[in-house]
């Protein structure tokens, strides 16, 4: 049996992003117990898996598997398409958030506004970013104008 395009393209990089809301419970805890750690929240492993209610060997099993999105975005292309207001300044105030946060913007395409609403797409550079990308988006999402913001991949 031949193998379809998606088997090769999984074999060659195995990474998904994937809604937060779907995971198991058991990645959601190992993901909670890695950032307690990284914060301070917890000293320890044993204190960070009995605060979320994890053992110990699901915590191991699964914490080289799983990283939040912005940690994978690191040194990547970043592509965001965004509903619009059709106002000025709107998708200049977008691009000024990026440039402040050091991301470096390659394209830019934007639709003829319909309706009061544009298109946009952008792709930036996040190797040179100063704050997480998660930060970065949530800064995005809640400009003045944005309706809507949806990542469209990374590579």
């Amino acid at each position: 049996m031949s193998e379809d395009i998606t088997d090769k393209q999984y074999k060659r990089n195995g990474f998904f992003l994937v809604r937060e809301e779907i995971l198991p419970e058991a990645i959601k805890k190992t993901i909670k117990v890695k950032e307690m750690l990284k914060r301070g929240e917890a000293r320890t492993i044993n204190e960070a898996v009995d605060a979320v209610d994890l053992s110990r060997s699901a915590y191991y099993k699964y914490k080289e598997y799983v990283f939040p999105f912005y940690e994978a975005s690191r040194d990547k292309i970043v592509t965001i398409s965004f509903l619009l207001e059709h106002r000025n300044g709107v998708l200049s105030q977008l691009l000024n958030i990026i440039s402040q946060a050091n991301g470096s913007v390659l394209t830019i395409n934007q639709g003829i506004p319909l309706q009061g609403v544009a298109n946009a797409t952008v792709s930036f550079e996040t190797a040179a970013l100063n704050m997480d990308l998660e930060a970065l988006i949530d800064e995005l999402r809640m400009a003045t104008g944005v309706r809507k913001l949806e990542i469209l991949g990374q590579v």
